[in-house]
């Protein structure tokens, strides 16, 4: 009898568990989405973006390097919409112009 108390009792801490952790999943994705948007814009004056060359409108880069079609919106590292302003793993805790390009820009894959 005994035995079956404790077959049930850990049956409901795996249950309880399984739902907690599902839970505390997706209300800590939501957080992450909403931040995105509210990350700060690189700028001219930050550091890494003038060593990459970032610019904000990839059809206005006079650099050889810039091919035709290239942008932050298909570039491996960006990780925002196609359109807007998103995440960039080459700027830690800022966003970059889907329209931008800097001379790191490397395709994605497929």
């Amino acid at each position: 009898m005994s035995n079956e108390k404790d077959l049930e009792s850990r049956r409901r801490f795996l249950k309880v568990a399984a739902g907690t952790t599902a839970a505390a999943v997706v209300m800590g994705g939501l957080p992450r989405f909403a931040r995105a948007a509210d990350l700060p814009h690189v700028t001219d004056a930050d550091p890494t973006a003038k060593a990459l060359g970032y610019v904000e409108d990839a059809s206005k880069t006079t650099n050889p390097k810039h091919k035709a079609g290239d942008d932050c919106a298909n570039c491996q590292f960006y990780s925002g919409g196609p359109s807007g302003y998103g995440p960039c793993a080459l700027f830690p805790g800022k966003s970059v112009n889907a329209k931008g390009w800097c001379v790191s820009h490397s395709p994605k894959a497929g």
